[in-house]
């Protein structure tokens, strides 16, 4: 797919994304404190069968299980040396399950490092090499697009961002994790970093995993007044609350999320989805939502 395939999508019709990855992995059997990439490797049918529910639920777009799949979260498990291979075969695993039925992203997110330019100890060069590094393997593997996601810093954004661009010309939408007022927690803002990725031909931006919908509404209505790129929304189903095992629970049921999410189509979002509690259940009404069909009491 390439920028003006992905921009005649998004004017057509808003975009429905895939729900959690992470969360349902561990409802699902995967332990905490591991790699989730090397688990995936490990149990590939739960990944599989989760997508598929996903796009049985009306997502058009699904991420690939490359999250964490970067030289340095994977060194961090002495896994850097498998960095290529792992790509590869986890990319696989979800254009198996989309059979070209949907697109298939390229999941890139922090390396876990600050660069120096926002107080870090990390070069540019570094961090630049390290998600050079993932896209190309990503790209030559086949990913339909990428998404640079759950970023907490407006210059790692810029550099990741780059980095795809030296390797292709694919489109790339690029989500932040802010704090209420906009902020980044690293540098930076949503605000300036919005204007900055969109003149750098970022395809999309916005926010994820932050919050719930309705707590993203007021940023989300400035980006879509100020930004003439599409504009993103892959909230989680609310805020947490940690039950007395350590387990987050989330308050926002599939029919409230989707009722919550009305409010950022209305107030501009061309691309939406689910992140951190959300179910295949959310997405389909999320789905039904976007496409003008009832979706109260569907549950």
């Amino acid at each position: 797919m390439n920028k003006t395939e992905f921009r005649e999508l998004t004017d057509s019709k808003i975009v429905c994304l895939d729900g959690a990855t992470g969360t349902n992995l561990t409802v699902r059997g995967m332990p905490k404190g591991i790699s989730t990439e090397a688990w995936v490797l490990e149990h590939p049918e739960v990944l599989q069968n989760l997508q598929r529910e996903f796009i049985e639920a009306g997502a058009d777009v699904i991420y690939a299980p490359t999250f964490g799949a970067n030289r340095k979260v994977l060194g961090g498990f002495g896994l850097a040396d498998k960095t290529e291979e792992m790509n590869k075969k986890l990319l696989g695993l979800s254009q198996e399950v989309s059979k070209g039925s949907v697109l298939v992203a390229g999941d890139m997110a922090p390396t876990g490092m600050v660069p120096d330019s926002a107080g870090g100890d990390a070069s540019y060069e570094e961090i630049f090499e390290i998600y050079r590094e993932q896209a190309e393997i990503l790209y030559h593997a086949g990913a339909d697009l990428f998404v640079i996601e759950t970023m907490m810093s407006a210059d790692e954004t810029s550099i990741a961002l780059d980095a795809v661009s030296s390797v292709c010309d694919l489109p790339v939408m690029c989500t932040f994790s802010v704090y209420a007022d906009g902020k980044c927690f690293f540098d930076g803002n949503i605000f300036d970093a919005a204007a900055v990725l969109e003149a750098m031909g970022a395809a999309a931006v916005g926010l994820n995993c932050c919050s719930g919908p309705d707590q993203m509404e007021s940023i989300i209505r400035y980006l879509a007044k100020n930004c003439s790129i599409p504009i993103i929304a892959k909230p989680n189903a609310g805020m947490p609350k940690i039950d007395e095992n350590g387990n987050a629970i989330y308050s926002l049921g599939p029919e409230a999320f989707a009722s919550q999410m009305k409010m950022l189509t209305d107030a501009g979002v061309r691309i939406v989805g689910g992140c951190c509690g959300t179910e295949p259940e959310h997405i389909r009404l999320l789905k039904k939502m976007i496409s003008g069909q009832s979706f109260i009491g569907s549950i």
